[in-house]
C-alpha cells in the first residue's frame, strides 16, 4: 500500500536535505579556507623559497684547471677551449633518431656513439651528455642553422685537458678521465660534492691525482632568472670561478727526454734525484703512454692495447715494480761493514773463487777468484766472496737494521701515487710473510744470498736511488719529490715544497769517503770504466746483474734463456764526483750485465745533465762488457751466487745442510 506524505512532511523533508547539504557546503569551504590559510600563511616562506628556486637557477661556473710545467717552464699539461655538441635526454622524445638526424649534419662516428652509451648510462636523465668533442667552427655553424630541429641538443664551450709532450714523462703527469661511481663516492666522503658541481673530468693518476686538490679550482655559481621553460631570462648574480693551482716541477723535461731515448725499445726504468734537496730530475718507465688517449675516454681498441701488452706500458717501474738490486747493493753493505766496525777499510780476505756455507760453495764471479781483497777492491770489481763473508759475519738482522734507515724495503713518500714498499728481508719479514711455520723459519744460506743483493730482496728504482743519495751527500735522507712549487695563479703566490731532509744518519765521514772513492774507481778502472771511458767529469757508480730465476746450479748462457728470463741489468751513479748534483739509478729488464745495458744509458743521461750533450738516440748497449773484473776474460756475473760451474746450492738443499 502506498504510503502519501502531506506538502508540509515533504517541505520539512527538503529543508533537512538543504540543511545537510548547506552544511557539507560550509564544511568543505571551510576546510579549503583552512588549507589556503596553512598554505599561503603558515607555510608562505616555504613555498616562496621553492617559487624562488623555480624562478632561479643555479647554474657551477666549472674552474679552469691548473697547468703543470717542468722546471725551466715547459709546459707538461694544459687546458684548451673548444666546442661539444651535447644532448640533454630528458628534453629528447627519440634519442635514438635524434642522434641519426644528427649524423646527417655532423659527423658522428661508432667512437662517438660508444661513449655516448656509456656516459649515458654513468649520468642522471637531466643532466646534458656530450656526444662529439671539439667541433670545428665549420660544424658549429652547420647545427646552430639547424637548431630548431633538435630540441635538448645544444652546443657548449668547455675546457679540455691537452699533455703536449704526448708520452713524454706521462707516469710523472697522469692523466684526468671522466668522473665515475668510484669518484662521486670519494668526491663526496671528503665533503667536496659542491665544488665538483658541473665537473666531468677528475685526476686518475701522477701528479693529476696527488695534486688533484692544487689543481681543481674552486667551482663558481652564476644566479639566473628562468621561465616556465627552463630558458634563461636574465642573469641575477655571478660568483666566478677560482682557477686552479700550477705546479711548477723539479722535474727537467729535456733531461727527461734524453733518459727515455736512451732505453730505446728496451724494458726499465730511471730515477735520477738532486742529492742536495730530493727533487726529482727525471723519472723514466718504459715503455710509456700518451695520456691524451684518456682524457676524451680511451677507445676499446687503445685500452686494450695498452692493458694486454705484456710490457705493460702503463706500469710506472720506477716506483711500483720491485727488483733484487744485484751488486749494486754492495757499497750499501761495504758501508754498513764500516759503521758496524766489522770491516775495516784496509783489512783484506783471501778470495779463492768461492764461499763455503754448510758444506756447500757459493761461487766468485771470478773463477780462481781475486786474490787478496779489501774493502776498495770489494766494490771496484765487484767480488761476491767478500760479501759472502760479509753477510755471514753481520748476519740478517745486523743487514736489516742497517739497510732499513737508507730507505730500503719502506716508500719514500714520493708525490706521486703507487709507490710500492718493496722488501728489506728479515726473520720478522719471513714470519709474517709465509703461512706455514716450515717456510717461517729464517735459514743462514739465504742470509749470504742477500749479502749480493740477491734472496728476497727486492726494491724500487727509487728507493736505490734515494739510498745512494743519501750516501752521496753525507747522510740526509730526504723525501723525493716531484713538485718544486704550487702557484696560486691569481695572487702569483708559491707553496714551495721545502728540501727539508726528513732525518740525518750518523754516518762518519771517513767511512763515506772510503765507500765513495771506491765508486769512483768503479768508472775508472773497474766494472764501470767501459761506459766512463774519455768524461771529462769524475762520477762514481757501480754496475749490478740480478738474477730473474733460479738456474738451480746450472750455468748461465743468455743465448740459451728466453729473453724475458734473462739477468736484469742494474748500474747506479753520481757526479760530479767531488760535488754530486746528480744520483741516479737505472734498470733495464732482461738486459744482462750491468755494464752492458744500464751503465750506458747512465753516462749519456750525465753527460747531458753535466755537459748539455744531447743524446736522442737509444744508449748502445756494449756487447763486450762484463759485471767482474775487467782483466779477466772469465769474468761472469757479479749478482748470484747460483751463476757458473758449481754455483750456489739450491735453497731446499742449503735448508737441509744447515738442519743438519
Amino acid at each position: 500500500m502506498t504510503e502519501f506524505r502531506t506538502p508540509e512532511q515533504e517541505l520539512a523533508r527538503f529543508r533537512r536535505r538543504v540543511l545537510v547539504a548547506g552544511l557539507f557546503i560550509v564544511v568543505c569551504f571551510g576546510l579549503l579556507a583552512a588549507r589556503f590559510y596553512f598554505l599561503q600563511v603558515v607555510q608562505h616562506d616555504y613555498f616562496h623559497t621553492r617559487a624562488e628556486d623555480n624562478r632561479i637557477a643555479l647554474l657551477p661556473i666549472v674552474p679552469n684547471r691548473g697547468a703543470i710545467l717542468d722546471r725551466n717552464g715547459v709546459v707538461l699539461a694544459r687546458n684548451f677551449a673548444a666546442y661539444t655538441l651535447e644532448i640533454t635526454p630528458s628534453r629528447v622524445a627519440d634519442l635514438d633518431a635524434t642522434i641519426e638526424d644528427l649524423g646527417e649534419i655532423i659527423t658522428i662516428d661508432a667512437r662517438d656513439r660508444r661513449r655516448f652509451r656509456k656516459l649515458l648510462e654513468e649520468s642522471r636523465n637531466f643532466e646534458s651528455v656530450p656526444i662529439r668533442n671539439r667541433l670545428s667552427d665549420e660544424e658549429v655553424a652547420r647545427f646552430v642553422a639547424r637548431r630548431y630541429r633538435f630540441p635538448g641538443v645544444e652546443v657548449r664551450a668547455r675546457l679540455f685537458r691537452d699533455y703536449p709532450q704526448g708520452e713524454l714523462g706521462s707516469h710523472i703527469v697522469g692523466y684526468i678521465g671522466r668522473i665515475n661511481v668510484r669518484d662521486e663516492e670519494r668526491i663526496e666522503e671528503r665533503g667536496e660534492t659542491a665544488n665538483y658541481r658541473g665537473s666531468d673530468h677528475i685526476g686518475k693518476s701522477g701528479l693529476e691525482l696527488s695534486y688533484e686538490a692544487d689543481l681543481h679550482g674552486v667551482t663558481g655559481v652564476e644566479q639566473v632568472e628562468v621561465n616556465a621553460g627552463g630558458r634563461a631570462v636574465r642573469l641575477i648574480s655571478r660568483t666566478p670561478a677560482t682557477a686552479g693551482r700550477d705546479l711548477q716541477l723539479t722535474l727537467d723535461i729535456e733531461l727527461q727526454k734524453v733518459a727515455e731515448a736512451a732505453f730505446g725499445d728496451r724494458r726499465g726504468a730511471l730515477v735520477a734525484i738532486d742529492p742536495r734537496n730530493g727533487g726529482i730530475l727525471a723519472l723514466a718507465s718504459k715503455p710509456t703512454f700518451d695520456p691524451n688517449l684518456f682524457v676524451d675516454g680511451i677507445s676499446t681498441a687503445d685500452w686494450t692495447a695498452l692493458n694486454d701488452s705484456p710490457d705493460h706500458p702503463l706500469l710506472n717501474r720506477a716506483i711500483y715494480s720491485t727488483y733484487p738490486p744485484g751488486s749494486t747493493f754492495k757499497p750499501f753493505m761495504a758501508l754498513a761493514a764500516l759503521e758496524t766496525g766489522k770491516r775495516t777499510a784496509k783489512q783484506t780476505i783471501a778470495d779463492p773463487g768461492y764461499f763455503m756455507f754448510a758444506g756447500r760453495r757459493f761461487m766468485d764471479d771470478k773463477i780462481g777468484g781475486h786474490g787478496s781483497v779489501d774493502l776498495h777492491k770489494s766494490i771496484v770489481v765487484s767480488c761476491n766472496t767478500y760479501y759472502y763473508q760479509l753477510a755471514n759475519d753481520l748476519g740478517i738482522d745486523g743487514i736489516a737494521n742497517f739497510m732499513g734507515p737508507l730507505g730500503f724495503g719502506t716508500r719514500t713518500g714520493i708525490d706521486i701515487p703507487g709507490e710500492a714498499e718493496g722488501v728489506l728481508p728479515s726473520p720478522e719479514w719471513k714470519r709474517g710473510r709465509f703461512r706455514k711455520v716450515e717456510h717461517q723459519r729464517w735459514y743462514g744460506g739465504e742470509t749470504i744470498s742477500v749479502g749480493i743483493g740477491q734472496g728476497y730482496n727486492a726494491y724500487t728504482p727509487l728507493q736505490l736511488a734515494n739510498a745512494l743519495a743519501t750516501v752521496v751527500n753525507g747522510g740526509n735522507v730526504f723525501r723525493p719529490h716531484v713538485v718544486h712549487d704550487v702557484v696560486d695563479t691569481v695572487s702569483g703566490g708559491r707553496r714551495v715544497v721545502e728540501p727539508e731532509p726528513l732525518r740525518r744518519l750518523p754516518l762518519q765521514a771517513e767511512h763515506l769517503a772510503a765507500v765513495r772513492q771506491a765508486m769512483v774507481d768503479v768508472n775508472k778502472s773497474g766494472t764501470g770504466a767501459r761506459a766512463f771511458a774519455g768524461a771529462p767529469y769524475s762520477a762514481g757508480g757501480k754496475t749490478g746483474t740480478a738474477q730473474v730465476y733460479s738456474l738451480k746450479g746450472s750455468k748461465y748462457v743468455a743465448g740459451r734463456v728466453t729473453e724475458r728470463l734473462r739477468d736484469h741489468s742494474w748500474f747506479i751513479a753520481y757526479a760530479p764526483a767531488e760535488n754530486p748534483t746528480i744520483a741516479l739509478a737505472v734498470l733495464v729488464e732482461n738486459g744482462g750485465f750491468g755494464a752492458q745495458s744500464a751503465a750506458p744509458i747512465a753516462r749519456q743521461v750525465i753527460d747531458y745533465h753535466l755537459l748539455g750533450n744531447r743524446g736522442s738516440e737509444p744508449a748502445r748497449e756494449d756487447a763486450d762488457a762484463r759485471d767482474g773484473d775487467p782483466d779477466d776474460g772469465h769474468a761472469g756475473h757479479d749478482g748470484s751466487a747460483e751463476h757458473g760451474q758449481d754455483a750456489g746450492p739450491d735453497m731446499d738443499l742449503l735448508r737441509t745442510e744447515a738442519e743438519r
